[in-house]
């Protein structure tokens, strides 16, 4: 059975009918667990209609204000792309990303996301994620329809369940790895002790944290690494001069 603490998370949907089809898709696959992020109208009789009998997974679906909420407790985010960015975000096909989610999901709550049907997943959206699934399509018209790419990552994820073992295994850990709030605190404790030893310019900043944080996500820090690099950017912050 799919783990229950797989979420599919679709950010700011405008179209309720794509979010009664993401049900669908999901229901298909023996997924559960779907957040919308300010969704713009929901619920809707379109959504109902459009899941075709998996109205019980918009009845439980969870309604998030920001999409820290809904990556709360979440240790693993993949985020979904079509267009190229200017910095690069580790990519993963299809099966690979459904491998890591499957994996990640028995250390705890991970999250894949879908951004609005228009513009995608920003890059602020994006700076969440530790890997970018990009699905293989035609480059002259690569922007699939938000209720089919669900559908055709809900099928690899099933996949890499039926299989028994996923498509790419992650490195086992003593300790938990951390949430994607810890990460977040740990990022911007990392920019304030650089813009403090002058190393960050914040009127400059040349897309520094980014690459910084694309770093720190493809290594996927566990707790005891996370307050590890905590206790350095404080020690520094404790001899630095004062004002």
């Amino acid at each position: 059975m799919v783990p229950a603490n797989i979420r599919i998370v679709l950010v700011r949907p405008t179209h309720p009918g794509n979010v009664g089809a993401t049900a669908r898709a999901m229901k298909n696959m023996a997924m559960r667990s779907l957040y919308l992020v300010e969704p713009e109208r929901f619920p809707s009789p379109e959504a109902t209609d459009r899941a075709a009998g998996a109205d019980d997974l918009l009845d439980s679906a969870m309604i998030c204000a920001s999409l820290d909420e809904a990556l709360k407790d979440c240790h693993l985010v993949i985020g979904t792309s079509a267009r190229p960015r200017r910095i690069e975000w580790p990519t993963l096909d299809p099966a690979a990303g459904a491998g890591r989610l499957v994996e990640g999901a028995q250390q705890g709550p991970v999250a894949l996301l879908f951004g609005q049907e228009r513009t995608g997943l920003l890059n602020s959206e994006l700076d969440r994620c530790h890997f970018v699934v990009t699905i293989p399509a035609d480059q002259a018209y690569s922007s699939l329809n938000l209720a089919s790419a669900v559908q055709i990552l809900a099928y690899e994820i099933y996949r890499a369940v039926l299989a028994g073992r996923p498509v790419e295994v992650m490195e086992l850990r003593e300790g938990r790895l951390a949430s994607s709030e810890d990460m977040q605190r740990f990022y911007q404790h990392l920019e304030e002790v650089l813009q403090q030893i002058g190393f960050l310019d914040p009127d400059n900043p040349r897309y520094l944290m980014r690459r910084l944080m694309r770093l720190f996500n493809r290594a996927s820090l566990d707790d005891n690494e996370m307050n590890i690099l905590r206790g350095i950017l404080t020690a520094i912050q404790q001899r630095l001069p004062k004002n």
